[in-house]
């Protein structure tokens, strides 16, 4: 995102403040949202729109080690399939043949070593094992046989020590401080979607509680703090966690030893990477990025629900094809949709009784349920709200028409409101109406178990008198035993 207004080798000041001063603002916007209780807003970010945003980020960072694979030198700077397949295509002169032997190598290696890994949990430390080997290995290889590897592209000088203070590099006053922002909530959101899931993820499996808001206030100090020590946005890692869980750990002590360790190297070490390949560094990252397309998780999703399943192509689509940014937007945009089609299309059943008992249950969902003569029973799975009575208007005339075609001398209509957890005034205004209708029609309208907050509203509303005695009742089956002794009765009298 930040390359798209300065270039990192043209101006790398500039980038380096850019880049600290959107760490900044990613911190400070995780934290805010953990200080201010708005988890709920992650909880957009769905399932199936994370499984496909997730798997498009992983084959755009695979993407991008194409330069270092390929050893191409002139490569684009963004990140979409279109572009980067582009770039390859047009510098395919410049492709290194070299490269084609360890690729292959380091590749075989890692994929070996991930699957033993995921088949026996207790070779967790071949998978982590096997990338340091390979640097050191490629390493020591590149530096003895250095004169005869002239189209392998190496890393080069890095100074040792430690990375120096960046308070004095933020920026808060400048030309480029919408863009520096943009990126720091982006990125925010992306690393702290991750960091919560990577923690309910280990919650679940060792059972214990995880507060999200703690975790944004968690992440978003450590963010802020590392602007200013020369860190860019991260959050906790999905493959560090599985080593330290795997291994055992039970407490933050893993993560001290782990810094100590990345400390002596930075001190020390340093110059013993010049000779690495960058080769492998690429095929590390890939073959760390591929265990994030979860194919099998979208298979699922395609059995079991569409939308689902359409959400996650979206948000894959958008990332590949469009940018991040759009993709993470399409992902929250589908999720949105989706609350709302259940908001506006809520599920009304009609419901049949179960042969010999007291139960009522959907008769497309149970074979055996029969419709009971003279009752039309429907069930409103969700709250009515003014989005959806509408709709449920429009449904109730549909099922009206279709039981005067199925149920001889229709005369009742029983409402099931069990799973109708909240109404406002457009809900009651359609009780009303419905009511209303019905009795143009010779028809009752019956309510049966209406929730506590349901029945409060419509008392307020003073909507219950219209309903009379007979007109509410605590369960579908005392409102068709009651009904119909009523009116076995009315009928030995006559």
């Amino acid at each position: 995102m930040l390359t798209q207004e300065v270039s990192a080798t043209e101006d790398p000041t500039l980038y380096l403040k850019l880049a600290f001063t959107a760490t900044f603002f990613a911190g400070l916007f995780q934290a805010s949202l953990g200080l201010l209780r708005l988890g709920f807003v992650i909880d957009f970010l769905s399932k199936a729109t994370l499984v496909g945003f997730t798997a498009g980020a992983a084959v755009v960072v695979s993407l991008q080690q194409l330069k270092g694979l390929l050893g191409i030198v002139t490569f684009t700077t963004k990140m979409e399939i279109v572009p980067v397949i582009s770039s390859v295509f047009h510098s395919r002169d410049e492709v290194s043949h070299q490269n084609q032997k360890p690729i292959i190598q380091n590749l075989l290696l890692f994929l070996i070593g991930l699957l033993m890994s995921m088949k026996n949990p207790k070779l967790f430390w071949v998978s982590a094992a096997a990338p340091l080997t390979s640097v050191i290995a490629a390493t020591l290889a590149s530096f003895m046989f250095s004169s005869k590897l002239h189209g392998v592209k190496i890393i080069g000088h890095l100074p040792k020590g430690l990375n120096p203070p960046s308070m004095d590099m933020l920026l808060f006053s400048s030309s480029h401080l919408a863009v520096a922002i943009k990126t720091g909530i982006v990125t925010g959101i992306l690393s702290l979607t991750e960091g919560i899931a990577v923690g309910t993820t280990f919650a679940s499996l060792a059972n214990y509680p995880v507060d999200g808001n703690k975790e944004m206030m968690a992440i978003g100090a450590m963010n802020m703090v590392g602007s200013c020590t020369s860190c860019y946005v991260t959050t906790g890692s999905f493959s560090r966690s599985a080593v330290n869980y795997n291994a055992g750990a039970k407490t933050a002590v893993s993560n001290t030893v782990m810094a100590a360790a990345v400390l002596v190297t930075l001190l020390f070490l340093m110059p013993l990477f010049h000779y690495t390949p960058e080769v492998i560094l690429a095929a590390i990252i890939i073959t760390a990025v591929i265990g994030l397309v979860d194919y099998r998780a979208a298979g699922r999703l395609w059995k079991v629900d569409k939308l689902d399943f359409a959400a996650c192509l979206c948000s894959f689509v958008g990332v590949v094809f469009v940018s991040v940014p759009v993709g993470l937007s399409v992902a929250v945009g589908v999720s949105m949709f989706k609350v709302l089609l259940h908001v506006t299309r809520p599920n009304a059943v009609v419901l049949g009784n179960l042969p010999g008992t007291q139960i009522y249950q959907s008769v497309q969902r149970y074979g055996e349920a029969e419709r009971v003569a003279s009752f039309l029973i429907v069930a409103v799975e969700s709250p009515i709200y003014f989005a959806n009575s509408t709709y449920l208007k429009e449904r109730e005339e549909e099922e009206l028409i279709e039981a005067n075609k199925e149920t001889a001398g229709l005369k009742y209509v029983v409402v099931d409101m069990t799973a109708v957890s909240a109404i406002d005034t457009s809900g009651i205004e359609l009780l009303c109406e419905v009511r209303k209708t019905l009795e143009g029609r010779s028809l009752q309208l019956v309510l049966a178990n209406p929730g506590g907050t349901v029945m409060e509203k419509l008392h307020l509303s003073k909507s219950l008198q219209l309903f009379g005695s007979n007109g509410l009742f605590i369960s579908v089956g005392e409102a068709v035993a009651h009904i119909s002794s009523l009116s076995k009765a009315h009928r030995e009298v006559i």
